[in-house]
């Protein structure tokens, strides 16, 4: 990273279920959160995918839509779609028509995950077969084939997806752990690592994808995005607090039981399980949490480290206002944090 310029901030966008809001309302809060961060300077806003789920709303092309309907230059993408759960045409035909739409703003990030529990992911691949199968680089193939065409013998040979005249947008493959990496890498698309929740030290598969990557297509030189989860507030007190609340939701998550993002009172009086603790405890690092030059310049030197290409803030924070705030307070401490991390 031998820029002056700070590494781009982008968001990672979960579409938190709130407690005591209608589900529905995360996805008016994202489309609000979407405006507020493309004022605030930030690259690009990427939702996930998830299925059955009370902890998250997901229908990733759909609010995708909305999201830039709703903006003007920043950029939008899914991180990611899980390929394995639909079919390669559906995918190639969707993003083909949201680049149609807003063209140069749209990024395409797949993943291999079901994105969630065993049944539901049976519901969506309809198959004990399909769901067994390892065969994501076939389908990345075939879904590039539907854009640029597929070889006389193919089967799918003249099936195409609409509207032709629209490249692909530019594809991320998603991965927790260093398989994703090899997989991007050999792929020559971008690859963004998971390290909200991802297990490994993020510089190694970010290493990794760097030192195997093969150009291919229009991608000619490697980028690596770093998702993180961080929150900010005006003082400590209050990190602590907004901190707490997430930390249990992702607990609840890592235990099998997800429910809505908690407000930072209903977390202060839960009566944490044993199981709940251990989980905690395991969890060490991966939230970020405090005042903005603390946040700020903890992340700057994780982008430093790991040699990111650009950063994906995660925050699950009940109040809209409080988690646009703290979008806004690391985007003004931000290029301060990054001149004095490099200056190290």
């Amino acid at each position: 990273m031998s820029s002056a310029s700070p590494v781009p901030l982008s968001v990672l966008d979960l579409s938190p279920v709130a407690s005591g809001r209608p589900p529905a309302s995360a996805l008016h809060e994202s489309v609000a959160l979407a405006r507020a961060v493309e004022a605030l300077g930030y690259h690009r806003h990427w939702v996930t995918e998830h299925h059955s789920s009370p902890a998250v709303v997901s229908a990733p092309a759909v609010l995708l839509a909305a999201l830039a309907a709703a903006t003007t230059t920043l950029r939008v993408g899914a991180g990611g779609i899980m390929l394995p759960n639909h079919s390669p045409l559906h995918v190639a035909e969707t993003f083909r028509a949201l680049e149609a739409l807003h063209p140069g703003r749209v990024d395409l990030g797949l993943g291999r995950a079901p994105g969630t529990d065993g049944r539901t992911a049976l519901a969506l691949r309809r198959s004990r077969q399909a769901l067994a199968a390892d065969d994501f680089a076939e389908q990345y193939a075939e879904l590039r084939g539907y854009v640029e065409g597929f070889a006389p013998a193919h089967p799918f040979a003249g099936t195409t997806a609409m509207p032709t005249g629209v490249p692909l947008p530019p594809v991320w493959v998603l991965g927790s752990s260093d398989h994703g990496a090899r997989v991007a890498a050999q792929l020559g698309t971008g690859y963004a690592y998971a390290g909200h929740f991802g297990a490994l030290d993020p510089a190694d598969p970010l290493r990794a994808y760097r030192d195997s990557f093969v150009p291919s297509g229009p991608r000619r030189a490697p980028h690596a995005l770093l998702s993180v989860a961080a929150l900010v507030a005006a003082d400590a007190g209050r990190a602590d607090e907004l901190a707490r609340a997430a930390t249990l939701a992702t607990v609840r998550l890592r235990l099998g039981a997800p429910a809505p993002l908690p407000t930072p009172e209903e977390a202060a009086a839960h009566r944490w399980t044993l199981a709940e603790r251990n989980v905690a405890g395991r969890l060490g690092d991966h939230l970020v949490a405090g005042t903005a030059p603390d946040v700020a310049g903890r992340l700057a030197r994780l982008a430093l480290r790991t040699g990111a290409d650009e950063l994906l803030v995660v925050t699950n924070v009940h109040d809209p206002a409080e988690r646009a705030a703290s979008y806004a307070l690391l985007a003004q401490a931000w290029p301060g944090a990054w001149a004095a991390a490099r200056a190290a």
